[in-house]
């Protein structure tokens, strides 16, 4: 049984962690913070702590994060293939943030054809992220409204050789392939050249699973919901380990967002270099 404490014993606290909205609450000072996130000027709590790592590449001249919403299991969507909405209003409302924060929010083919998304800040004030598509065999409907025209940028990566389709307004991209998949590291440089330098990877989960494996990713958003589906599509595909003590263990620091938990996991270790390289002081 449990040893009890005395009146003179202290007990050790765990570490607080931030809450970030929930219950009605309003987040508070966000409209200030596109702005100084940009200018690189420190950002009001709680924004600091959440979102200071993503102002600065710490490998490179680029940022991007990854960012995955999942049941208590670890499911992105039910057996059926349903996922609207998994998690609750605020971490919904987190994704729109990162997505004001960002230069460009990148989806692979399978999401934009199952979920056919706005990709857009609707939930948060800020500015709407150029909208990129990862689509090597040029899969992508004509009316998709990630294709809308609402005055932000639209790219679709295909694979060279591919025949690609001149739609008004879309910036087309063709790029290497092997068996049909573009690797992530020739994506990143490709966009840096572009002008891009904030980048979310926000699915689907093949899509997160090939940018962290490749060691593309310098954080990675997991929202937890306090739902269990017991079974369905897994949030991350990665290649297996044998033992637990080899599982990959990154620096992480949890934070809540109303009933849900955010991971925000620093993968800067393992970050290969894409852009232009820090220069070592």
């Amino acid at each position: 049984m449990p040893r009890s404490h005395g009146a003179g014993e202290s007990v050790a606290q765990p570490p607080a962690v931030p809450v970030i909205g929930g219950h009605g609450q309003q987040a508070p000072n966000w409209p200030l913070v596109p702005a100084l996130f940009r200018s690189g000027a420190p950002l009001p709590p709680p924004w600091d702590g959440l979102f200071g790592p993503l102002q600065t590449g710490t490998v490179d001249d680029l940022v991007v994060v990854g960012q995955i919403g999942q049941s208590l299991d670890g499911r992105i969507a039910t057996e059926s293939g349903h996922s609207h909405y998994i998690n609750e209003a605020e971490g919904l409302a987190h994704l729109h943030r990162l997505r004001a924060l960002v230069d460009a929010v990148v989806v692979g083919i399978g999401t934009a054809l199952a979920d056919d998304p706005q990709l857009t800040v609707r939930r948060v004030e800020g500015p709407c992220p150029a909208r990129i598509v990862i689509d090597p065999r040029q899969r992508l409907r004509a009316d998709a409204r990630v294709l809308c025209a609402d005055g932000v940028r639209r790219l679709v990566i295909g694979a060279q050789g591919t025949q690609s389709r001149v739609l008004p307004g879309i910036e087309t991209l063709a790029l290497p392939a092997d068996q049909g998949r573009i690797a992530p590291a020739a994506i990143l440089e490709a966009l840096a050249v572009r002008g891009f330098r904030r980048i979310l990877i926000e699915g689907g989960a093949n899509t997160v699973s090939r940018f962290l494996s490749a060691g593309c990713l310098d954080r990675l958003h997991v929202v937890v919901a306090p739902v269990i589906l017991g079974a369905g599509q897994a949030s991350l595909a990665l290649a297996p380990v044998e033992r637990a003590d080899q599982a990959f263990r990154p620096p992480m620091r949890a934070h809540l967002l109303g009933s849900e938990v955010l991971w925000d996991c620093d993968l800067s270790a393992q970050r290969v270099p894409v852009g232009r390289a820090k220069k070592s002081t």
